[in-house]
């Protein structure tokens, strides 16, 4: 009998201990719901950004912008605020953490011509124009640092739109100095910047 209750509570012992790890193979619905837009992986694309990688801080606070509609411009307004109109705290807090986890991949989709232009002006910005290094925020490889976003890898593309949105006073209600640095820059500038930034790893 003795032998039957130890058997007993090691096979149930084994069958707690694999709980965890079947969960940790299954896509909860609230990752699909993002995957569905944002790639397989959360890897992005031209449209979507990639969300693998990202300061958790910098997620969470965005999901709950779009929720709050401080985050305004076009995309955000058509597909992110009906998106998050029920995301919970908890559950954006859950999500951020768990697309930071994700590896990011490089979307290496910009001019590659302007490339060497984009990087001096992230590490050094433009004296000419008063513009501050994006590295003073954003770190030396772009990887972001607390709600400050990673910008390394991102799509050319989305970049390109979202630093002429911002130019355009899209999500005015963000911290400075961000609106006022984008404000100043030109079109070249954006092009060599999100050309760059599309293949730094």
């Amino acid at each position: 009998m003795v032998k039957f209750v130890i058997l007993k509570a090691a096979v149930l012992a084994l069958i707690v201990s694999a709980v965890p790890a079947l969960a940790g193979n299954m896509e909860p619905a609230s990752v699909r719901n993002c995957t569905w837009c944002h790639g397989e992986s959360a890897q992005g694309y031209a449209p979507a950004p990639r969300l693998a990688g990202q300061r958790p801080r910098y997620s969470e606070s965005q999901l709950l912008s779009f929720r709050k509609h401080t985050r305004d411009n076009p995309f955000s307004k058509q597909y992110m605020w009906g998106a998050a109109a029920n995301l919970s705290p908890s559950t954006a807090h859950y999500l951020a953490f768990y697309f930071s986890k994700q590896l990011p991949k490089a979307a290496n989709d910009g001019d590659k011509g302007l490339a060497a232009a984009g990087k001096t002006l992230f590490e050094d910005g433009d004296p000419a124009s008063n513009t501050v290094s994006c590295a003073v925020c954003h770190g030396p490889n772009a990887e972001g640092i607390g709600e400050i976003p990673r910008l390394g890898g991102l799509s050319y593309y989305y970049l390109k739109r979202k630093l002429t949105q911002w130019g355009e006073g899209y999500h005015a209600a963000a911290k400075a100095p961000m609106p006022r640095i984008a404000s100043k820059l030109s079109s070249n500038e954006i092009e060599a910047l999100a050309s760059y930034l599309s293949f730094v790893k």
